[in-house]
């Protein structure tokens, strides 16, 4: 069965966003909501959990593209976990027994290097919020207390739980299905292109 497919343009988003802004103005009710605006202490708190993301992200890539280097002249056992992995560098064989190229060698170094500092930037956002958690009251009500009470949870780690109280639970969510859309496990009302609309 294919489903009706609403006509799409920018100008009829403009009427229609026109509409339901003058039916607001009118004060007609449920005719639309706005999106509440986090204040400025509230959108400084996600930043050290979104920059974190960002830089794992970043260290998965870069993780990856010096497998791949490696793995492109027949090394599979070099690991990257080690403090010392640049100091082996020189010692790595090539899987016909010869050492890397030059060129090769000059460019995992660089990589490891970015590498290495990527690493030591996850590890200062990840002090500086266990530092934030502790010096706050203990009894005291607010995030701090809400991302401590979380990490209690088994299988439930610090970062999981700012990422909980900082991203979902410090919004204005109103229903079930809201918290739903939120999550992902539902579709929005208002998503566009091939995907269907609800409602």
């Amino acid at each position: 069965m294919r489903e009706h497919q609403r006509a799409k343009t920018d100008r009829l988003d403009t009427e229609l966003l026109m509409r339901a802004f003058l039916g607001w103005l009118r004060g007609e009710k449920r005719h639309c909501s706005m999106a509440a605006i986090p204040t400025l202490e509230e959108e400084d708190a996600r930043r050290p959990n979104r920059e974190r993301g960002t830089l794992v992200g970043e260290q998965t890539r870069l993780i990856n593209r010096i497998k791949a280097i490696l793995a492109r002249f027949g090394v599979r056992s070099f690991r990257l976990s080690l403090r010392q992995a640049a100091d082996r560098l020189e010692s790595i064989r090539t899987a016909e027994g010869t050492p890397l190229p030059d060129n090769t060698r000059a460019e995992l170094y660089r990589f490891l290097e970015r590498l290495n500092l990527v690493r030591a930037q996850i590890r200062a956002i990840e002090q500086e919020r266990l530092r934030r958690l502790a010096a706050a009251p203990a009894a005291a009500n607010g995030p701090h207390a809400m991302v401590r009470l979380l990490a209690r949870i088994i299988g439930i780690g610090v970062e999981t739980a700012d990422m909980l109280v900082n991203e979902m639970l410090a919004r204005k969510l109103r229903d079930r299905r809201a918290v739903a859309r939120y999550a992902g496990l539902t579709g929005s009302p208002d998503e566009s292109g091939n995907t269907p609309r609800v409602g």
